[in-house]
């Protein structure tokens, strides 16, 4: 890694905590929604819990926690279990566990292997994972009055990725809420072969800080950080075993209702892997994409506070394991709100959503050197996307003082009319390298009247293998986002070589050359 571990461990738990921290600081209000609230249960008595050991796989004890009606009335109840979070412990979920509770659920929550208090070491979402989650399944039908027959599973980050790898091994989860979660591994962290150094090095760190990394993952994180592309395919296998795509015809076959629920700046899982995952599942779905960063979304149902987020899981639970006829499953099952505000959209695809593209070219070819960051950039993990979730504040530059030298800079006219960008803008052009490897990231801003840009998204791209000045096509999809461009203002297409969230691979002396490029604009009428 390219910092001391002191450093890494302070700027991981630092970023981490000012993501969760401002929700609650700012007195972030949840938008407008056009779903209906969760009706309050009746019928239940105040939960109660007991902190209790968990058997996992291979003879480790995880550390979790039990909640449930205070009087079942002799009943079976739907179970919910829920694992947590990267880093987080068994504590995560008790305000969420205990709303379950109160209305008629048993739940259960434990702390993932190798991390605080649970034994074992951290597997990243591997085999001995999904053991422990249906290990505590069985436990919770032999010790509490769970109803085999109704069990789900949800969780955030880290918890979302180990329920949707554990409903396509294991037969009887029935419903899952998987937010801020993953799909796609490889996608999410090595999207266009780029690594995404600072993605990386906060689960690293935190692991570190938090944990016990097991064997596999050390050698992965220092392969990955280290820019060993010699053990790419071993990385890449690690990566698909773990990635819940490569099962999705497992849960189909099940018919598993599943919701998934991201941020469209999630800085760790983006959202693109998400909307692909989405899209081929044939059972029972619904996916929502809101403002904010990894977990950002989430963060203030966490603490108790009130959050369409965790309204919307609890409204999915009830329908697919109580039965209740709630109106969920008739509503429109794509929701998406926009960073620019406002309430919530509804589509009933994805596809729907990303429908209506717009051919924008951009004229003239450029040229630019490469291994110097021009100041365009994507951000800081985690923090930059939760100022602009909560304060509007998004990653911004001055387009006229961008140097050319090192950005390649392509500008509209005014629009005359509000542009609604819904879904993955697409930058299509001819690339030519000096050199056969590289790094070019992309980036669109709203650039307003007096030459500021405000990011709208952006994503980056590696070639290795090209013939030196050879062109060849690239057709790059940038992270997918939802953004109102004010009348009046422009787009402004930026390329370099150098951002602080990636690996770039640019040999010395470098450049890169584009032709006019297009965009593929998706725009809501």
């Amino acid at each position: 890694m390219r910092h001391p571990r002191k450093a890494l461990r302070a700027t991981a738990v630092g970023a981490a905590s000012a993501a969760l921290l401002a929700g609650t600081a700012l007195g972030f209000a949840p938008a407008a929604q056009a779903a209906p609230d969760r009706p309050a249960a009746v019928g239940h008595a105040a939960a109660s819990v007991r902190f209790t050991d968990l058997p996992g796989s291979g003879g480790i004890t995880l550390k979790g926690n039990v909640f449930a009606p205070g009087d079942t009335g002799g009943r079976r109840l739907p179970l919910i279990v829920l694992p947590t979070s990267w880093a987080m412990p068994q504590l995560e979920y008790i305000a969420q566990a205990k709303q379950l509770a109160e209305s008629g659920y048993v739940v259960v929550s434990y702390t993932a292997r190798g991390f605080w208090l649970s034994g074992g070491k951290i597997e990243t979402a591997g085999p001995q994972d999904i053991a422990d989650a249906s290990g505590v399944i069985d436990w919770a039908l032999a010790n509490t009055p769970a109803d085999p027959g109704r069990i789900g599973m949800g969780g955030v980050s880290y918890g979302a990725g180990i329920s949707l790898l554990t409903a396509a091994a294991d037969k009887r989860v029935k419903a899952v809420t998987a937010l801020s979660g993953w799909a796609d591994l490889i996608e999410s962290i090595y999207g266009d072969r780029t690594q995404h150094r600072q993605a990386a090095e906060l689960l690293g760190g935190l692991g570190n800080l938090t944990g016990r990394p097991g064997d596999e993952l050390q050698r992965i994180l220092k392969d990955f950080l280290g820019n060993d592309l010699s053990k790419e395919k071993d990385m890449l296998a690690w990566g698909a075993k773990r990635s819940p795509a490569n099962y999705v015809d497992r849960i189909n076959a099940q018919g598993t209702a599943v919701m998934l629920g991201n941020a469209w700046g999630d800085s760790i899982f983006t959202p693109n892997q998400y909307a692909k995952f989405y899209e081929r599942l044939t059972g029972p779905k619904r996916l929502e994409f809101r403002p904010g960063d990894h977990a950002t979304a989430e963060a203030t149902g966490l603490l108790g506070l009130p959050n369409d987020t965790w309204t919307h899981a609890h409204r999915w639970f009830d329908r697919y394991l109580k039965g209740e006829d709630n109106g969920i499953d008739r509503e429109a099952p794509v929701q998406i709100s926009s960073r620019s505000g406002g309430g919530y959209e509804s589509y009933a695809t994805w596809a729907d959503v990303e429908r209506n593209r717009r051919a924008v070219p951009m004229d003239g070819a450029r040229e630019i050197r490469t291994g110097v960051d021009s100041g365009a950039d994507g951000g800081t993990v985690i923090l930059s996307n939760a100022l602009d979730q909560f304060l509007k504040i998004p990653p911004m530059v001055s387009v006229p003082f961008l140097s050319r030298t090192y950005a390649a800079v392509w500008q509209t006219g005014p629009y005359w009319s509000e542009q609604r960008i819904r879904g993955s803008v697409r930058v299509a052009t001819t690339m030519t390298s000096t050199k056969d490897t590289g790094t070019a990231v992309a980036y669109l801003y709203d650039v307003g009247p007096l030459g500021v840009g405000k990011l709208i998204t952006h994503a980056p791209y590696t070639f290795r293998d090209e013939v030196p000045g050879r062109g060849f096509g690239v057709d790059l999809s940038l992270y997918a986002t939802a953004y109102d461009v004010p009348a009046g203002h422009r787009l402004a297409l930026v390329v370099d070589s150098v951002d602080p969230l990636y690996i770039s691979h640019n040999p010395a002396g470098a450049r890169l050359s584009f032709s006019s490029p297009t965009l593929s604009v998706p725009v809501r009428n």
